[in-house]
């Protein structure tokens, strides 16, 4: 029997729900500046796979690696953690 490769997953917040089942997830790191040593915010956007368009704007979402979709859309929703208020 074949085991399956790990995952990658991210966590991060839904800033765009215009596509039909489609998001994009933005994902703010914390960086150190290697020389400066200033903590400086690093963003990072994914578009994600969202079946039955469930997710709205400002909404914490857990979104995990998978097959291309499309020329950009290689991640999928798994979970909506914290619904947009």
């Amino acid at each position: 029997m074949e085991t399956r490769n790990l995952r990658k997953e991210r966590i991060g917040i839904v800033t765009s729900n215009k596509m039909q089942k489609s998001i994009v997830v933005s994902e703010v790191k914390k960086v150190k500046h290697p020389m400066y040593g200033k903590f400086v915010l690093k963003t990072k956007k994914y578009v994600a796979h969202d079946e039955t368009n469930d997710c709205n704007i400002g909404g914490t979402v857990k979104i995990m690696e998978t097959r291309p979709m499309s020329k950009s859309k290689c991640w999928r929703l798994v979970e909506i953690i914290e619904r947009a208020k």
